[in-house]
């Protein structure tokens, strides 16, 4: 018995060391990889704006009456190649852009607090600066939900409508959930962490959609193993910035203008106050749908086909 514990607390002990020596060579090549594919994730796909004296990155395709902006959830690393496979789908009827905020994308990184207010004012300086004039047909996903309601309400002449992909709404989110994700987020942040600096992300493909080309594969890779919950993105993600937005959207109506809201079963059945605040979004809005989907939160990375035809068809009823 004793020599079968000895032996097995050698197997266990070599294969820690062999765990640790993976992992210092998966380190050591992830940082080879970065300097060696540099240009990947410093060549914009779009164009640079200066915005409160940094560079903000924009991607725009197409042209047509209406303009559809797209804006990301919290962490994404690339949402000019998130995106991609709803916006392609769009493209041939209408002008998109994708904003890319500060810290995600090719967009700088900078300091300082990262309340909606600041990001909502440069976003709108940002599509001004790059000639995208609006009103906007406001497309977002997860956290920007709480930019593209707080836009509606503060400027409704430039909101012509919004399609919210899984999106946050003012009390989407119980007391339970803060809590709940306030133990949760260490413990997923020091993951996706660890996974970026070993560069174990890059063992499988970033693209849930299956759509994008290699060489686009290639680029997300070294964007997320570059952008990764960068100092930009970690200030954003702060509880008390998201409690302040509630606070202020609830302090004026929620928005009348045209909506079609979709729901993620990631999303409705950790919370159900997820489903209420879209709900009642959903009641405010002059022409307004929730529709759940049976898909992950990344909606537009498994319903970009169904989506993009609802897309489609609700903006022709806009004119």
């Amino acid at each position: 018995m004793k020599k079968a514990l000895k032996l097995t607390g050698k197997i266990i002990l070599g294969l820690l060391i062999l765990l640790s020596i993976l992992l210092i060579i998966m380190t050591i090549y992830n940082q080879i990889m970065l300097r060696k594919n540099k240009d990947l994730y410093e060549t914009p796909l779009g164009q640079l704006v200066e915005v409160d004296g940094h560079n903000m990155s924009i991607y725009t395709e197409g042209e047509g009456k209406h303009t559809i902006v797209f804006m990301s959830g919290w962490g994404t690393s690339s949402p000019i190649l998130d995106f991609k496979p709803l916006y392609s789908r769009l493209s041939d009827e209408n002008k998109i852009a994708v904003v890319e905020k500060f810290g995600y994308g090719f967009s700088d990184i900078v300091e300082g607090e990262r309340d909606f207010d600041t990001i909502l004012r440069q976003d709108r300086e940002a599509l001004q600066k790059a000639g995208i004039e609006g009103p906007y047909v406001l497309c977002a996903h997860s956290f920007s939900g709480y930019e593209a309601t707080l836009w509606a309400q503060k400027y409704p002449n430039e909101v012509e409508a919004i399609f919210g992909l899984d999106m946050c709404t003012a009390n989407c989110k119980s007391e339970e959930l803060y809590k709940k994700e306030q133990s949760l987020m260490k413990l997923a942040i020091g993951i996706n962490k660890f996974e970026k600096a070993t560069g174990l992300l890059r063992l499988g493909s970033l693209d849930q959609s299956g759509t994008l080309t290699e060489e686009e594969n290639n680029i997300f890779t070294e964007m997320t193993c570059h952008n990764l919950l960068n100092e930009t993105i970690m200030n954003e993600g702060k509880q008390d910035i998201e409690r302040a937005v509630n606070a202020e959207i609830n302090g004026s109506a929620l928005p009348t203008v045209p909506m079609i809201l979709y729901l993620s079963p990631d999303s409705t059945q950790a919370d159900e106050s997820w489903e209420k605040g879209a709900q009642a979004m959903v009641d405010a809005s002059s022409d307004g749908k929730l529709i759940k989907l049976d898909c992950g939160h990344y909606v537009h990375d498994f319903e970009y086909e169904r989506i993009s035809k609802d897309m489609k068809g609700f903006i022709e009823g806009l004119d």
